[in-house]
């Protein structure tokens, strides 16, 4: 009995020390691992905290978390295209995001990833309502209900909401709609957020359709380079006085991938670099603006800034989908939006529903 007893007694600090010895080995690992969801979870944890100052927690915890399956569709879906993703980024009172590092190649792709975030949402909407039935909790039939008008609000023709994304696969005529249909919705919900996201939209149409239709809308990037300038042999007073503001010329290509890399060079200093495009484009110009001398670890640095000036590609060929998968998408658009009001309104019928408190 002795024994056992002082085997009890060490058992704590055996656990605690397998506990230190899985840190100190796997620590690295896991901080790594951590330091990706980190902003995400910080985000979330503050949004939670923002709706819980005007709403019960649970309500709070529960939306925050309907938020994220929604989102968590377009990451599932974005994978299955070989489509690289950031994580759900929240903001409070806004929703959440997420970030494509590189552009669908067509409507078809683009249309798919913007339904995974509907779909996946309605089915996590239609768990916490089984939930609800299987409980007879009230509170999960609120939770449900709200869950199901998230999803049909992303489903309206409105760019950037998703159903503007799966307008592109069906019929991009379905942006008249969502403009009149959106006009109409702020004026029955007063609703700020959703104003903007129509102002957008409306000046991007007019943007698309009217000021730039002739000519591609204008973008630029920039970039910083660092050269070693003792690797150069040059004099030094070519590097003083001036900022060598200059055109240089380049070249321009496009990866299998989609990537489109533009390479530019300053023969002078022999330097070529490269600068990575965040969609299609037709490049312009690429100019030195401006260069500063400067000491990095005991050596002498050139600080160059390159500008590259492009106008957004609109490829025809990125909207043309086969009739088949135009009626595809545009049966499993209707048919969704058509479950969700359904959904909404059997839920309000049924009386299962009490006000939040």
């Amino acid at each position: 009995m002795t024994d056992k007893r002082k085997q009890n007694k060490r058992n704590p600090w055996w656990i605690l020390g397998a506990v230190l010895f899985f840190i100190i080995t796997k620590g690295k690992s896991l901080l790594l691992a951590l330091s990706k969801f980190a902003g995400p979870l910080i985000s979330m944890a503050v949004t939670v905290g923002a709706y819980a100052l005007l709403s019960p927690i649970w309500f709070a915890v529960g939306l925050v978390l309907l938020i994220l399956v929604h989102e968590l569709g377009h990451v599932i879906a974005a994978k299955r295209k070989g489509l690289p993703v950031s994580a759900p980024l929240f903001i409070p009172f806004i929703g959440a995001l997420i970030t494509m590092k590189r552009h669908p190649k067509d409507a078809v792709t683009e249309a798919y990833i913007a339904y995974g975030g509907p779909l996946v949402g309605t089915i996590g909407a239609l768990i916490v309502y089984a939930a609800g039935l299987i409980t007879e909790m009230s509170f999960l039939f609120v939770l449900a209900n709200v869950g199901f008008f998230i999803n049909l609000i992303n489903l309206l023709p409105i760019h950037p909401l998703d159903g503007g994304r799966i307008s592109t696969a069906v019929s991009r005529w379905l942006w008249v709609p969502g403009l009149i249909g959106g006009a109409v919705l702020i004026i029955v919900m007063k609703s700020p957020l959703l104003f903007i996201i129509w102002a957008l939209f409306a000046w991007d149409l007019y943007q698309k359709f009217f000021r730039y239709r002739k000519s591609g809308k204008p973008y630029h990037m920039v970039g910083v380079y660092e050269i070693d300038i003792q690797q150069l042999g040059l004099p030094a007073w070519y590097f003083s006085g001036e900022q060598h503001a200059r055109e240089l010329p380049f070249t321009t290509y496009s990866k299998l991938s989609g990537e489109q890399i533009v390479r530019f060079d300053w023969e002078t200093l022999n330097f070529r670099g490269e600068m990575e495009l965040p969609l299609q484009g037709i490049v312009k110009k690429v100019q030195l603006t401006g260069s500063e001398r400067f000491e990095k670890d005991g050596s002498e640095q050139l600080r160059i800034n390159v500008r590259v000036d492009y106008e957004k590609y609109e490829n025809d060929r990125y909207y043309e989908v086969p009739v088949a998968v135009r009626w595809k998408y545009g049966f499993a658009y209707g048919g969704l939006a058509l479950f969700l009001l359904f959904m909404m309104w059997h839920i309000q019928t049924s009386g299962v529903v009490e006000p939040i408190r």
